[in-house]
């Protein structure tokens, strides 16, 4: 029988063992790990020896100032994430049914989008999804899609990706223009549009979040939050491009003044991404089309097909 090809050391090793080995990899630091897992260092420690003893051999290297796997630790790694994955997929199978998404929704969303977006969610997302529940969890566009390719959330809503990740399905929702942000002083301040010619480049505070693959040609990068970028503009003076959706609660900043950019503006388009594998595709096609309606209704978005 198959059990029996599992030495009695192995089968002693549980699923959080092997997350804790998992957290290791991942943190490249015992300290980092169990603080993460909340677990003692050397609590992590024996488990982590214990995993090892089992599997027959090292799977880190210690005594550097980085834990970094062994060469066999690595193809070790690669089988405990995919043991681990497929125990969330069993997991997540043994959930579903009835209630939408089994029950829980745990989605991503980037820091610019969140605040501006989701208010417009709360309402009709449990008329439309009775009994399930919305985690939401904000982070920077690669690093939720990574936390998605890892089982850590269920979707995640983002601009695409420069490449597209394995693994990956993907539904495009809708088109979100870039308005101009400009101090109350600025001598352009008070026009409703403002072409982007009529700007210098080199005085453009952006956010790092607009050019995850390099910076742009001109302009300071700042890894904030649009409240921070306003305050940046109030500071510097200059200018910020800004997504249309933070209209509202930028507006509201006395020191600011934003204006529609006249003519073909640039901006971002924000798709809904889930791992192919999960089995609440319906559920999630289902959500996406709550969220195109959302967009329908807010000025200036654009569907996608």
């Amino acid at each position: 029988m198959l059990h029996s090809m599992i030495s009695t050391t192995l089968a002693a090793v549980s699923l959080r063992d092997l997350a804790l080995v998992q957290a290791v990899h991942r943190h490249g630091s015992f300290n980092s790990a169990a603080r993460a897992m909340h677990i003692s260092p050397s609590g992590l420690s024996h488990q982590v020896q214990k995993v090892e003893q089992a599997l027959g051999g090292p799977v880190f290297e210690r005594g550097g100032r980085k834990i970094v796997p062994t060469a066999g630790g690595r193809r070790l790694l690669e089988q405990i994430d995919a043991v681990l994955a497929a125990a969330e997929h069993l997991q997540q199978v043994a959930r579903a049914g009835s209630v939408a998404f089994g029950g829980e929704l745990r989605l991503g969303v980037p820091a610019s989008l969140g605040p501006y977006l989701l208010p417009h969610l709360i309402a009709p997302f449990p008329q439309h999804f009775a009994g399930a529940r919305l985690s939401l969890s904000e982070g920077k566009p690669r690093g939720l899609l990574r936390r998605l390719h890892e089982g850590e959330l269920d979707a995640v809503l983002a601009p695409p990706p420069a490449t597209a990740p394995s693994g990956i399905a993907s539904r495009p929702l809708f088109f979100e223009p870039w308005e101009i942000m400009l101090r109350a002083d600025h001598p352009l301040a008070g026009k409703p549009t403002v072409a982007l010619s009529q700007l210098d480049a080199g005085e453009a505070t952006v956010m790092a979040e607009y050019h995850p693959d390099g910076e742009p040609a001109a302009g300071q990068v700042q890894d904030v939050s649009l409240e921070s970028l306003a305050a940046l503009v109030e500071l510097r003076g200059g200018y910020a491009l800004v997504p249309a959706l933070a209209r509202d609660r930028l507006a509201s900043i006395p020191a600011v003044t934003l204006a529609k950019i006249r003519g073909p503006a640039p901006g971002r388009e924000i798709a809904l991404y889930w791992r192919e594998a999960t089995p609440w595709h319906d559920d999630l096609q289902a959500f996406a089309e709550l969220l195109r309606q959302i967009a329908r209704r807010r000025p200036g978005l654009r569907l996608l097909d």
